[in-house]
């Protein structure tokens, strides 16, 4: 076993039982089961700034939502990240509605700038994060121009495509009212939110604040939590634009994955754009 995870179950009194169990889904991080004589731990392995930003999160979110099950961090050292083993259940008639309420709980969790006190990352892409007052410009130069300009550098835009992102990226002042920014799970996707026995979790965060739609978008970018949780989470408040901010609030996740899986991607970011462009 390496010695600097070793020192680090020392130190938080973790006694290893057998070796390493490789985990299925480590895409991002190497990801492995370890048991104990106290159950069973979730160990990551991957670039330790990455690490110590999921940390903050899970830590965040733990202690700013009881309605959600998040994982407790059990420590984290030098590209090595413990964290508590959840337990899974099959999704019950009850799941989606409390996941509704649990997000909404969260996104009521509100701050005074847009972003967050450090950078973290989406999968392996750096996501900055330095505050700005103003959502809109945030979302703009924190979020799509960045991200276009990357896969743009790549060969995974042409001009004509970035150039249709950037004008929506620059009309957003024209259409979407700034909001109180909502502390976020930041990549709320379906393979994040987990059923356990106590509840709807959320793990791998990429936290910060900003509009509450960010995570609703990432919920629906691959599928549908269904209208049990839409019920849940909007309460009767759903805002009347919302298939357009699901445009743009996907956009930026779909350039991510064009960035990071390649150009299987683009039919999708300019299906995305389209979307937006049919409202101008």
């Amino acid at each position: 076993m390496d010695a600097t995870l070793s020192q680090l179950l020392e130190s938080i009194a973790v006694t290893p039982v057998g070796d390493l169990e490789p985990l299925s889904g480590g895409d991002i991080a190497a990801v492995y089961r370890l048991k104990t004589p106290d159950g069973q731990v979730v160990i990551k392995h991957d670039d330790a700034a990455r690490l110590h930003g999921e940390a903050d999160g899970l830590r965040t979110l733990r202690n700013a939502c009881e309605q959600l099950v998040v994982p407790e961090v059990l420590g984290v050292a030098d590209g090595w990240l413990i964290i508590e083993w959840l337990d899974s259940a099959p999704a019950g008639p009850q799941s989606a509605g409390a996941l509704g309420e649990g997000l909404r709980a969260l996104h009521s969790v509100t701050g005074d700038a847009h972003g967050w006190h450090q950078d973290n990352a989406a999968g392996h892409t750096p996501q900055p994060n330095a505050v700005l007052d103003d959502g809109r410009v945030f979302q703009r130069e924190r979020r799509l121009l960045p991200l276009a300009e990357a896969c743009f550098q790549r060969g995974l835009l042409d001009t004509k495509l970035r150039t249709r992102i950037e004008r929506e990226a620059h009309e957003l002042e024209r259409w979407l009212p700034d909001v109180p920014p909502s502390l976020l799970h930041g990549d709320c996707w379906s393979g994040n939110v987990l059923t356990t026995p106590r509840g709807p979790a959320l793990i791998d965060p990429a936290v910060y604040r900003h509009y509450p739609e960010v995570d609703v978008a990432m919920l629906t970018l691959f599928g549908s939590p269904g209208d049990t949780f839409f019920d849940a989470y909007w309460n009767g408040n759903a805002p009347t634009d919302w298939p357009r901010r699901e445009a743009l609030f996907q956009l930026y996740p779909l350039l991510n994955h064009l960035l990071l899986f390649g150009a299987g991607y683009r039919g999708a970011v300019e299906r995305c754009v389209a979307r937006l462009e049919a409202y101008t």
